[in-house]
């Protein structure tokens, strides 16, 4: 229906905006991971020193690993919290379920700030849980591990990105044909037979969408834990934004920066096929 040229035309904002502002800036990054700096100046010299700074300083990998560690935790509980609510919504809810899925989305149209800074209430000191928990006698004074701590990075990003677990397990969840849960059940399986064989099967690609998102989210998130982490919650994020800040060690934020985009793609990469795998095709 178009010409040649009119597709052109169409394609190339696009294609400039991906370039300058994806392409070229990854580019930079590219070239600065191979750089130096000596007395706050940055060098030209190409040369892997930050790879083998990277790669040799336990700080570095034990931050990682940590990272890693809550990020897992966070993609755990998410998946715990968001799969059994997207099956609610999806076979069970029936009059308010439009009202309950507005319900579930709807902290989504709040500032990560506001969400981040309310967990900050409610774990401190003279937070609401303290003072819950002092005045019903569970504590005999505020705990101050509720705070600051890994726990309080991981409740809130759980907190802040089940919602993005939830919506691709939904969605999944909902394309699963009724016809395949009635045949299940005219084969005389029983409810928990068919959730195992044919709900929970088809509706992997969702699960694994879902997953991914929080996994990759909670990675390079740097606000949480800076806000509730806490010197034993630093996650590899905030060491990045140190380097490009105060530190002023860009060439090292650079290769931290691609290698946790190497470690993003890869995931990104082996989902995708994971979710071609198990998509339902239909007959």
């Amino acid at each position: 229906m178009y010409s040649r040229t009119f597709r052109r035309i169409v394609t190339l904002p696009p294609l400039a905006w991906v370039t300058v502002f994806l392409l070229l800036p990854y580019a930079f990054l590219f070239c600065f991971s191979f750089w130096q700096v000596r007395s706050q100046t940055i060098v030209r010299h190409w040369n892997l020193s930050n790879y083998h700074e990277l790669l040799t300083n336990p700080l570095y990998i034990q931050v990682f690993l940590r990272s890693a560690r809550i990020a897992g935790a966070v993609t755990l509980l998410g998946l715990l919290l968001g799969f059994p609510l997207a099956y609610f919504l999806s076979f069970r809810a029936t009059r308010a379920k439009g009202l309950l899925y507005q319900l579930v989305i709807i902290p989504l149209w709040v500032s990560y700030l506001v969400r981040a800074y309310a967990w900050k209430t409610i774990l401190g000191s003279d937070g609401v849980l303290n003072a819950l928990l002092t005045y019903t006698g569970v504590l005999a004074h505020p705990a101050s591990f509720l705070l600051y701590s890994p726990f309080a990075v991981v409740l809130t990003l759980t907190h802040i990105y089940t919602p993005f677990v939830f919506l691709p397990v939904y969605a999944s969840l909902e394309h699963i044909p009724r016809t395949l849960i009635e045949a299940s059940q005219d084969l005389g399986a029983s409810p928990i037979r068919t959730f195992w064989n044919v709900v929970v099967p088809l509706s992997l690609p969702g699960v694994i969408a879902g997953a991914t998102f929080a996994f990759v989210l909670s990675l390079g998130d740097f606000l949480a834990p800076l806000l509730i982490g806490g010197s034993n919650g630093i996650m590899i994020s905030n060491i990045v934004v140190s380097l490009f800040g105060a530190a002023y060690d860009w060439p090292l934020g650079a290769a931290i920066s691609l290698c946790m985009l190497l470690v993003v793609v890869f995931l990104i990469t082996a989902t995708e096929r994971l979710e071609q795998r198990f998509r339902y095709r239909g007959a």
